[in-house]
């Protein structure tokens, strides 16, 4: 796997939905299934990008994840404006901040080597540390649920250790 790119990222207004859920209860394809149907109502989105986000709790250890801990996924789409939301969904605002940026490429299925990798491996010999802000995936032009080409990426909020 290619080193990230760190990068610093500019706040974003997001609008979407949003489920309790662990990796044990995976919720994801329900979330999506949610959310897909009611994404043409959004009026002022910006870009076609979706947005798979999570959102942990302060104190998660993800030296030690457990998969029945449980967090926020969110299916979202960025907007320009809060102006005007559909009444079925929510508005997020991603405050900015340093980031770093994988390439997952693969079926969703094969993820969990993308995170052991930035996990055990890339942050424990890297300069930096989780953030506690949201983490997020880009669902982008060439990404595909089904497609064993499919890409997507892997946003990690850091902080200089």
């Amino acid at each position: 796997m290619e080193a990230p790119k760190i990068v610093t990222l500019e706040p974003k207004n997001l609008i979407g939905k949003r489920i309790q859920m662990s990796l044990a209860n995976n919720k994801t394809t329900q979330r999506w299934q949610g959310f897909m149907p009611h994404k043409k109502l959004v009026t002022n989105s910006i870009g076609t990008d979706l947005y798979s986000l999570q959102v942990y709790d302060v104190n998660l250890d993800f030296k030690d994840f457990n998969p029945t801990v449980e967090f926020e996924k969110w299916a979202l789409i960025e907007v320009a404006n809060f102006q005007e939301v559909p009444s079925e969904m929510e508005t997020l605002q991603l405050q900015g901040g340093l980031y770093a940026i994988f390439l997952h490429k693969g079926l969703p299925s094969e993820f969990a080597k993308t995170f052991n990798h930035i996990f055990a491996k890339w942050l424990p010999s890297s300069n930096y540390v989780i953030d506690n802000r949201p983490h997020f995936e880009v669902l982008g032009k060439k990404y595909s649920n089904t497609d064993p080409n499919s890409e997507e990426e892997v946003w990690i909020p850091i902080k200089l250790k």
